[in-house]
């Protein structure tokens, strides 16, 4: 007997919103989620910008939500760097640095830490970086995004960058947030991931990443989401819905 599903993850860029629109209904989706007892959990990739960024962006868009309930791979760059007391070179969005001020030191960089950082993708910084890995510097992928979506269409995302990185310098990346089993166990707490569910619009890193974690991954048709996604993983997704809107009202008719 399948279990009764106590918490639900949720993909924010493509899912909730594009750029500063937010996806049609999905306000009013998330406070039925709410309204209906469930833990929530916004779990995201998004390097663009800070946790304080993101959470009065997505206040200013509308959303009933608290900061707590943000889970980023910032947030999971910043321990493992504290945790290993790396000496960091940022290759992130200028919008982000705020979650990493008090890490920067005028040191040496020991450590390459790559998110999306479109300003920073240039052959100069992209080359310091390479001579740090060839010196012994580890190489950090906050994630491996592919591409994302814009309001003018998709757009390349940092894995491009991070594996020119791993080619030219010889060096493998270790891999922090989506798709990792560590990231989606981490944002599940303690929660059995038999009872949870994950909804975003990438296959990959959202329903692919937390199906191989065991739970259960719901696919929707926005934001990044291309015709035929659904059949790219194995297995495929649990379910496949128009939007976030369609997700919560599948989820909602289940628990009756």
């Amino acid at each position: 007997m399948a279990k009764k599903i106590t918490t639900v993850l949720i993909d924010l860029s493509g899912t909730l919103h594009i750029d500063n629109t937010a996806v049609p209904g999905a306000v009013q989706a998330l406070n039925r989620l709410r309204n209906a007892n469930l833990s929530i959990k916004l779990v995201t990739n998004t390097t663009k910008e800070s946790t304080n960024r993101l959470y009065e962006r997505l206040i200013a868009l509308g959303f009933d939500l608290e900061k707590k309930e943000i889970f980023s791979s910032l947030a999971a760059a910043r321990k493992l760097i504290i945790s290993r007391q790396l000496k960091p070179m940022l290759l992130i969005d200028p919008a982000a640095i705020e979650d990493f001020q008090d890490l920067v030191t005028d040191d040496t960089p020991n450590a390459v830490v790559v998110g999306l950082a479109p300003s920073k993708f240039n052959y100069d910084e992209l080359n310091k970086a390479f001579r740090l890995l060839l010196n012994g510097a580890s190489l950090i992928a906050i994630h491996e995004g592919r591409y994302y979506k814009r309001p003018d269409g998709l757009a390349l995302g940092p894995g491009a960058f991070i594996k020119g990185l791993e080619y030219s310098s010889n060096v493998k990346a270790e891999v922090v947030g989506k798709p990792t089993a560590e990231f989606f166990k981490a944002a599940l707490e303690k929660t059995d991931p038999a009872q949870a569910v994950m909804i975003g619009d990438d296959v990959r890193d959202d329903v692919a990443g937390a199906q191989a974690a065991g739970i259960k991954g719901i696919l929707v048709q926005t934001g990044k989401y291309r015709t035929g996604d659904e059949c790219i993983i194995t297995p495929k997704p649990a379910k496949v819905c128009a939007s976030f809107v369609e997700a919560v009202e599948s989820i909602l008719s289940e628990m009756i």
